[in-house]
């Protein structure tokens, strides 16, 4: 169980993360991907109960400046003003919605998780599901959900395909629309990408989802979103993502054509065609080509689902984790410890993402435990950091990685 402090850190990770995300709940809200917005730097779009910007008529909340982390930068990123992520999101919008008591979103428009009701007061509780215990119909409908989320068009969001240097800072927009499901693997793959510094440089070692401590909560929120924008395409407000319990599996359980997809009978590294997500392209997979062009991945399809669970690279990653490892890293007390980054050792974050051990929580980035073991295991779209979401059992595997946060935080010592 982890320490008062490490407690302590952890929520403040996410608290702080709800109130950054909160104003581009989805990067760029449809209504402020505009000249206008951009120009003025402003994102505070009405809410629809009253027509006010942010819903101020109703005290929903108010136009603001925003709020940044006043910590120091890491070691790792050794550039300040070269990166659109730099202090998200101030190099578009300096004034967004901030929402009081329970009200969330890019116009206060929305409850935040874990709330309900006209005015946000209801508590509501939900519990994510071993996906082997749905029901045949719970587990048809969840496919289904994910097959719809790849096919409507966000109504919300669209995507930026240029960075605010090429938008001639904000005098050109470059957005374009995107469908639900892909918004998020788009999100994932933008927060996870190189920083582009002109001509043909780049540099990699640059990561805001992972490495470091956010990596829990970042992926804890995306889930929250993500959760979210399925029950608004759907209007089924009670659906959550169920989990995938990978603890001791000799091989991918849901790898099969009546979950997540089987393996293709002539091309091992393909789903098979009674699959349905053997229809999907995936997105965001070319960083060399991205890099090469300074350009941002711009959601074209580049080609099916890759999966080829169990061919991989043995010397990284010699099996799924087990049960002895999961107890051992939720033994730690300590969320963060060192260098905060795939360097820390007896830290619970980055032993439960994979750069340290699983039995000694001491730093080995050459190897892949517990959560980066998955990733590697499946041999394909997944284990491409920028590209992963892609693959739908990306939302399986991270929603019983977030379980295990919820156990460290609740478990007695």
């Amino acid at each position: 169980m982890l320490s008062c402090c490490s407690v302590s850190m952890l929520l403040f990770a996410l608290s702080f993360l709800l109130v950054i995300l909160q104003p581009s709940t989805g990067q760029f809200p449809r209504v402020c991907a505009n000249v206008q917005s951009l120009l003025s730097k402003e994102c505070c779009p009405p809410w629809d109960g009253d027509g006010s910007p942010c819903g101020e008529l109703s005290s929903r909340g108010s136009c603001q400046n925003i709020l940044l982390s006043q910590a120091p930068l890491g070691p790792q990123f050794p550039f300040s003003g070269v990166d659109d992520r730099e202090d998200w999101p101030s190099v578009f919008y300096n004034r967004t919605c901030r929402c009081e008591g329970n009200f969330m979103g890019f116009s206060c428009g929305e409850c935040k998780f874990g709330f309900s009701g006209i005015n946000c007061t209801e508590r509501l509780v939900k519990t994510r599901r071993n996906i082997f215990q749905l029901t045949i119909s719970e587990k048809n409908k969840f496919l289904a959900y994910l097959n719809l989320a790849k096919n409507i068009p966000s109504q919300d969001y669209v995507i930026a395909t240029g960075t605010y240097a090429q938008m001639n800072n904000g005098s050109n927009p470059m957005f374009r629309d995107i469908s639900v499901y892909d918004l998020f693997v788009w999100m994932h793959y933008y927060a996870s990408r190189d920083t582009l510094l002109g001509g043909s440089n780049v540099w990699r070692d640059i990561d805001f989802a992972h490495e470091a401590p956010g990596f829990l909560p970042w992926h804890r929120v995306f889930l929250l979103m993500w959760e979210r924008q399925i029950q608004r395409i759907t209007g089924d407000e009670n659906f959550t993502i169920p989990y995938w319990d990978w603890r001791d599996a000799e091989d991918c359980e849901v790898c099969n054509d009546e979950y997540m997809g089987g393996r293709h009978p002539t091309n091992p590294n393909l789903l098979s065609p009674a699959s349905i997500f053997s229809s999907w392209q995936v997105i965001c997979t070319q960083s060399e080509e991205y890099n090469s062009q300074q350009a941002l991945c711009s959601a074209t399809s580049e080609g099916p689902i890759r999966r080829n669970p169990g061919n991989n690279d043995k010397s990284r990653t010699p099996r799924l984790p087990s049960s002895a490892d999961v107890e051992f890293c939720l033994s730690l007390t300590q969320y963060e410890s060192g260098p905060m980054d795939k360097m820390a050792n007896y830290s619970f974050r980055n032993t439960l993402e994979g750069f340290a051990d699983p039995q000694t929580a001491i730093s080995n980035p050459a190897q892949s435990g517990l959560h980066n073991a998955l990733h590697i295991y499946m041999n394909g779209s997944m284990s491409q950091v920028q590209g992963s979401a892609n693959d739908p059992i990306f939302v399986l595997h991270h929603a019983f990685v977030d379980r295990q946060v919820d156990k460290s935080l609740h478990t007695p010592p």
